[in-house]
């Protein structure tokens, strides 16, 4: 009180340099969360004005000539006139930060992880403020076991891994979930070319056969056709868990006689000349699931506005996937080698359904692979009565509990309602396979109309 008040270094009260706060620490203290509110701000306003632009320019080149003709002002203020972005912007932040924008997400390199890989090129993770690396990666135990120990904080998964992985089948349990189907259809039964005058079901007695996991879509779908036509699948011929990447070598090898695997190796198969397409599995079960966007329920639960992002980002990029006029860009988007490693005509042959099936024929087929996200949880009820009919569980199943739990079809439909989409109103439905009508209502009397299963 006895300084100099005329001289500018003194300070008349304790505390800050700006004369705000009780001292330095609290002042420093406040300006970095002041720093950090407007970074995060300009976090919001910028995935907004990304939404907003890449709508109006679907073309990227489109919008960069359109900002250098006229310059970033102009734009923002042009744009501003015909769409809130600040309102936009707010709404955006009351749904709360994204408490982890750097992701890692796994994926097996086939068509069926479409929506997963192509989010990442076409930017629909940016799009919803996630920074994602997707991952190849082997074989699905491996995409399992390093989703468990936490290496990828989602994954593209098999749909009935989340249900055994939930219910303790073949490691130890932990709940996950499955909020988003990758594709329906999309997968075949291909044969090796010295079997192409063996067509009927019945004379492949002692074949070998590959799948890609035992909890696989695969691996029920082949034993369903297999029984359907009076062969045992565990008596009367071999199924052995082969990875995807190694059917076609295998194939071509003769360590195999057939797989019913994912695409693209049933058209890669076709492609290199050793193989043929038997039947599309569109023709066992039309439109049944088979892979899924699949997280832990501890990531759903710590990380909610992380799994809604990414989520919104994956039934986006579905939705995209779903229209036939994107499918040439789409297989132009994951062909390259740190996706699918594929050639281009392979995949495009796949995904808009005109291909060639290695009998000499071209086959047009729209729908032989199509994508929907929703998972009806009677999808997964029918799943369960397959693990049932092969052994791979005993003892009563409450179908209805774990298929609520695991198949999330209410946080699909709220996802999808928010991005403009209409979602279907019931989370179940019946649907047939070769000719049977599935009733999610009576799972065991399902289960016990079959003549073929295995003994417990």
């Amino acid at each position: 009180m006895f300084d100099n008040p005329f001289d500018a270094r003194t300070i008349f009260r304790s505390g800050c340099n700006c004369g705000r706060h009780t001292s330095q620490s609290e002042h420093d203290q406040q300006m970095r969360a002041q720093e950090v509110s407007a970074s995060t701000d300009k976090q919001y306003e910028n995935v907004v004005a990304t939404a907003v632009l890449r709508a109006m320019f679907p073309q990227d080149a489109s919008r960069r000539a359109f900002l250098k003709a006229v310059g970033a002002g102009t734009a923002a203020a042009a744009v501003a006139q015909f769409f809130p972005l600040a309102t936009a912007t707010e709404a955006f932040a009351d749904t709360g930060p994204i408490e982890k924008p750097d992701l890692k997400v796994g994926f097996i390199p086939i068509t069926c992880a479409t929506p997963i890989i192509m989010a990442s090129p076409m930017g629909f993770y940016e799009k919803h403020g996630l920074n994602v690396e997707v991952i190849k990666t082997a074989g699905w135990a491996v995409i399992r076991d390093k989703t468990l120990n936490k290496e990828y904080d989602a994954a593209h998964m098999l749909s009935p891994m989340p249900l055994a992985i939930s219910m303790g089948i073949g490691s130890n349990p932990q709940p996950y979930a499955m909020p988003a189907v990758e594709n329906i259809n999309g997968q075949a039964i291909t044969l090796a070319m010295k079997h192409k005058d063996r067509r009927d079901p019945k004379d492949w007695k002692g074949f070998k056969f590959g799948v890609p996991f035992d909890y696989s879509m695969h691996n029920y779908l082949l034993r369903y056709y297999l029984a359907e036509h009076g062969i045992d699948p565990d008596a009367d011929v071999q199924i052995r868990a082969v990875p995807p990447p190694e059917m076609v070598a295998n194939l071509r090898a003769e360590n195999l006689d057939g797989f019913l695997g994912p695409d693209p190796m049933n058209q890669r198969a076709v492609y290199d000349g050793v193989g043929f397409i038997h039947i599309l599995t569109k023709d066992i079960w039309d439109g049944h699931p088979c892979c899924a966007f699949a997280a832990s329920k501890e990531f759903i639960d710590t990380m909610p506005n992380t799994y809604s992002a990414l989520l919104k980002s994956i039934i986006d990029a579905t939705a995209y996937a779903h229209e036939a006029d994107n499918r040439k860009e789409i297989a132009a988007a994951i062909a390259p080698a740190n996706y699918l490693n594929q050639p281009e005509v392979v995949l495009e042959q796949i995904l808009t359904g005109t291909f060639a099936d290695g009998l000499g024929n071209i086959v047009q087929q729209p729908n032989r692979v199509d994508f929907d996200p929703f998972p009806y949880q009677s999808f997964a009820v029918w799943i369960m009565t397959q693990m049932k009919r092969w052994g791979q569980v005993q003892g009563d199943i409450n179908y209805d509990e774990i298929a609520a739990q695991v198949f999330l079809a209410t946080d699909t439909s709220k996802m999808m309602e928010e991005l403009g989409m209409t979602p279907p109103k019931e989370t179940n439905k019946t649907f047939v396979v070769m000719g049977k009508t599935f009733d999610p209502a009576e799972p065991e009397a399902y289960l016990d109309s079959f003549a073929i299963k295995k003994v417990n």
